[in-house]
């Protein structure tokens, strides 16, 4: 017998649990596909020299190796240089530089897959986890409304979900280092870092990180005050009253300026300018989006991603990107603790088909293959104790449907949740839509 071992930041969830996290990628699934994005799948595992592309990471890979090389003194150090992947940006960087001569550009994706991550479990963060990506990359130029097009891609799919209101929230790369440049802040990577740590550690924690890379506090209050700003369209007036200006400053202005303006046309308050959000990863290039829910702010971003140019390059070609990707097993992990939406029943099952006997169980078979020809989820009874014992497993089970044969070969379904009970026929006979399928609906 397997003794119980649980580790944690490995989520298993329970069978209603999974009911919640399928009907959750379904509707991502689909909603993804009405928009034009194709279905893509990747190796878990990546060169690590792959991996570490991203900057601060090698703590966060886990190396794979096989167990029976670790005595080996002639192994080859290939086995040391795998490591699975920790998210779908860098494998499907690859995978777009090795295949596009096949690919048709702008080459649109989505991408739904585990990733491991070797930090500290905690709330809403695990080892192992389910993500879901969507991209936009071309060859040479992309042009920016792809830059305003995700994120009302990812609020569609997001709103489909029975999840609280999403606001997704945006800033331009461009605005905060010209600004840097500005006010001359040369150490601009180790200055968006600070900020994106704002939430975390404070105004003091960011001078104090600022201080360690030579940006003196003065400098830090600026940059502390532009990060204060968040709203709709009237922030680009709110940034250009601080008395900075510089023409890469001005470009991410003006592309902040247009995103905020169709989407607020499109999806009312649906986007919020933040101009404390940077993303920490040096290789975003231009829009940045994190995602919170309403209510659940302490979740932190459900969904974030930016504008990237440079990570798909072979030296001779460059492959201009934006995306956005969902921490699923985040988002289920909340939706399951606070109980915000509860499945239907925990089994797929519709019907259970009660069995007289065991010398007529073929006869439930047959009726049990009658109803799933017409795509109706249907088990037959593991025993034929008596119906009443049948009905109460069928309950247990939330089986809403138990369905009985009579010695003539007459067939009558019962609706266990209310008692009534009628004749039917298994040629004909069908569930309501609600009932066919488990349904996931929000609580309260």
């Amino acid at each position: 017998m397997a003794k119980r071992t649980s580790l944690s930041g490995f989520p298993e969830w329970l069978p209603s649990g999974r009911i919640v996290e399928q009907h959750i990628l379904d509707e991502l699934r689909t909603t993804f596909e009405l928009h034009g994005f194709g279905s893509l799948e990747t190796r878990s595992v990546e060169p690590m020299h792959e991996l570490l592309r991203k900057g601060e990471t090698s703590k966060e890979v886990y190396v794979l190796s096989r167990l029976q090389d670790r005595n080996n003194p002639h192994r080859s150090q290939k086995d040391d240089e795998l490591g699975l992947h920790f998210d779908l940006t860098v494998p499907f960087a690859r995978y777009v530089l090795e295949n596009a001569g096949r690919l048709v550009f702008p080459f649109r994706r989505y991408q739904i897959q585990k990733v491991w991550r070797g930090e500290r479990p905690q709330d809403g963060r695990f080892r192992e986890f389910t993500q879901a990506d969507i991209d936009i990359v071309a060859q040479g130029e992309l042009a920016f409304h792809h830059e305003i097009e995700l994120p009302l891609v990812m609020l569609d799919a997001l709103g489909r979900l029975p999840i609280p209101r999403a606001t997704i929230l945006v800033n331009n790369r461009k605005i905060v280092q010209g600004y840097c440049q500005g006010i001359g802040v040369e150490n601009i990577d180790d200055a968006l870092r600070a900020i994106d740590k704002l939430d975390k550690i404070g105004d003091d924690g960011v001078r104090a990180e600022m201080a360690k890379h030579g940006i003196a506090d003065h400098q830090a209050n600026q940059l502390l005050a532009l990060a204060a700003i968040r709203g709709t369209t009237e922030v680009i007036e709110q940034v250009r009253q601080l008395g900075v200006s510089t023409p890469l400053m001005d470009e991410g202005l003006s592309e902040l300026d247009a995103l905020l303006m169709e989407t607020e046309q499109r999806v009312p308050g649906g986007v919020v300018a933040d101009l404390k959000i940077t993303r920490g990863l040096d290789y975003y290039t231009g829009t940045v989006y994190e995602t919170i829910l309403e209510g659940h702010e302490n979740l932190g971003s459900i969904c974030s991603g930016g504008r990237y140019d440079s990570l798909a390059s072979d030296g001779k070609r460059t492959f201009p990107g934006v995306g956005l990707s969902i921490g699923v097993s985040r988002l289920v992990s909340r939706i399951l603790a606070d109980n915000l939406v509860e499945a239907s029943r925990s089994v797929p099952t519709c019907v259970l088909v009660a069995v007289n006997s065991e010398d007529t169980r073929g006869e439930s078979n047959r009726i049990a293959d009658q109803l799933r020809a017409r795509g109706i989820p249907v088990e037959v009874s593991p025993s034929s104790a008596k119906f009443g014992k049948q009905i109460r497993y069928a309950d247990r089970r939330g089986i809403p449907f138990v369905w009985f044969i009579d010695e003539d070969g007459n067939s009558a379904i019962k609706d266990i949740r209310s008692g009534e009970q009628q004749s039917a026929d298994p040629s004909m006979w069908v569930p309501s839509d609600e009932d066919r399928y488990p349904t996931v609906r929000i609580v309260g």
